[in-house]
């Protein structure tokens, strides 16, 4: 990509919320696709973003894809993330490598369950946050009571750029704060030219011709009303996360989209600087801040995925570069290998189509063609720096599975085959300590069902599914290596070893876990791999 300012941001919202949608219009108006696609198509058109073949069976989107595009002398990297509940922790981890984001709602339902959980993950970094109300060509609620409805449960103020001419069948358009005209696709079939019809003055006979007395006499109420109850826009309320721009439309339709993008690449933040500590990481360790602008080259990676290409059976890891200057065939340094490495063929990516990556710069993501050796949360740098970034941390399941290969000569690829999803972060595999079992964590129960049709589909083979009743995991730390010994031998039954070979206990009961740290005062129980309480 060129040297212009950095814009990474992510979409987010509940499923349903249209917001694969969205990302095709995204990169519609980034010149990246010619047509965009329906998530479901009977011509077998599906959306760029969601190009795994379960996604377009079941018409959700279940990994987070990245594409880069240029749009208003910026350089972007929009990530679509999955909206299903089951696949929040993908969500978490890609949230962690932008600097902003782009929630969508429903119109006809305001703020769902996960667009909750994923406010709160945004509200762990202080993300700032562009509001796009969708589907308004469909029946919706009023839009006061769904700026109401988003203020009083997400708890950020909403400012509209944006208000909605109708809904539904009387849907016309949206009216635009800062030019006050009204946009409209009624006489125009191109999504880059508009109709433009003027509102500077309420009372022209040519707006009452556009949309009609009964929504001329609703807009001027509502407008007055916008101009006496809602702030005016704040910048830095809005870089810090406490204000959020809001668009009213269809994303579906096209209105409103555009605006929406040109406000994102206006007022998104570049890079900013980010903690890391250094390695060997543990819950002492001394923390730092690395500036985007430093020359030395760092980043992290934050998502894996394999077989995008299911001929060449091929594994990407994404990272994000935090700072420095990234350049092709360079030696970088993986800090938690120890060892030197060159990265021959760095991608940039449009969902499933890939370019070579000459450079990148702090803000880009690029992806690195893997044998296995990465995983989530690994550091580079240039020169043998230490460092580790921070805030990538796998969570503690909440469902669990044993997990038997039906055929036992398929052992050995069973095994391959949930290292390599468990490092993807599609599920958490654990090893049981006294049987050797092989134990799969997950948040929701679709994950399972994703790492059962890509055993299947990608390692051939057919495993056995056997729920456990366990409700978590906690890592554990130990002051000695002696206690934890003790420990170990105390409470054999539920140990269990990460993929990096700590030490987890396995939570029965509240109770269970409650009598444990009471009778081990001297051990730390942590929610997740970071070591974060």
């Amino acid at each position: 990509m060129s040297f212009k300012p950095r814009c990474t941001f992510a979409i987010i919202s509940h499923p349903d919320a249209g917001k694969t949608t969205m990302t095709e219009k995204l990169l519609w108006f980034g010149g990246v696709v010619r047509e965009a696609g329906m998530v479901k198509s009977k011509s077998g058109d599906y959306a760029k973003s969601d190009w795994m073949e379960l996604e377009k069976q079941r018409g959700i989107s279940i990994t987070s894809s990245v594409m880069s595009f240029e749009y208003n002398d910026r350089a972007l990297h929009l990530l679509d993330t999955p909206g299903h509940k089951d696949f929040s922790e993908d969500t978490y981890r890609t949230l962690t490598a932008v600097e902003s984001v782009l929630m969508m709602i429903d119109s006809a339902k305001g703020v769902e369950a996960q667009t909750i959980k994923l406010m709160e993950v945004c509200r762990m970094r202080d993300t700032p946050i562009v509001t796009f109300m969708n589907k308004f060509d469909r029946e919706a609620m009023d839009p006061f009571a769904l700026l109401d409805n988003i203020e009083s449960i997400l708890k950020i103020q909403c400012v509209p750029m944006t208000w909605p001419v109708g809904n539904g069948v009387d849907f016309k358009g949206v009216y635009d704060f800062k030019t006050k005209q009204i946009l409209s696709f009624k006489d125009s079939k191109d999504p880059f030219t508009p109709s433009y019809v003027d509102a500077s003055d309420l009372d022209a006979p040519s707006l009452l011709e556009a949309i009609g007395p009964a929504l001329v006499e609703k807009l001027k109420e509502e407008l007055e009303m916008v101009a006496t109850l809602i702030p005016e826009f704040n910048m830095d309320e809005y870089q810090a996360g406490i204000q959020t721009p809001v668009f009213f439309g269809s994303a579906l339709k096209n209105f409103g989209v555009k605006e929406c993008l040109d406000l994102i690449t206006q007022i998104a933040p570049t890079p900013k600087p980010r903690e890391a500590v250094l390695a060997p990481y543990d819950s002492n360790a001394e923390k730092i801040t690395i500036d985007p602008s430093d020359k030395e080259f760092t980043g992290f990676i934050f998502k894996i995925q394999a077989n995008m290409d299911p001929k060449h059976r091929d594994r990407i890891s994404f990272m994000r570069v935090c700072s420095g200057r990234f350049e092709r065939n360079e030696k970088i340094y993986h800090v938690r290998t120890g060892k030197e490495i060159r990265i021959a063929t760095p991608l940039i990516f449009q969902a499933r189509d890939r370019d070579i990556a000459e450079e990148a710069l702090a803000g880009d993501i690029i992806g690195l063609y893997d044998t296995g050796k990465y995983q989530i949360g690994d550091t580079f740098s240039m020169g043998k720096k230490h460092i580790r970034y921070t805030g990538i941390p796998s969570f503690s399941p909440e469902l669990f599975m044993r997990v038997t290969a039906k055929d036992p000569m398929k052992a050995k690829h069973l095994e391959k085959g949930l290292s390599q999803l468990s490092e993807e972060g599609a599920t958490q595999l654990f090893i049981r300590r006294h049987t050797n079992e092989k134990m799969l964590g997950a948040v929701g129960a679709l994950q399972f069902e994703v790492v059962k049709y890509r055993l299947e589909d990608e390692y051939s083979v057919e495993a056995s599914y056997e729920p456990v009743a366990w409700a978590g995991v906690r890592w554990l730390k130990f002051p000695d290596k002696k206690s934890e010994e003790k420990f170990a031998q105390d409470y054999s039954s539920v140990i269990m070893e990460d993929k990096d070979k700590r030490l987890c206990f396995a939570v029965r009961t509240e109770w269970d876990l409650k009598l444990a740290m009471e009778k081990n005062p001297d051990v730390k129980f942590f929610k997740n791999s970071d070591y974060i309480e």
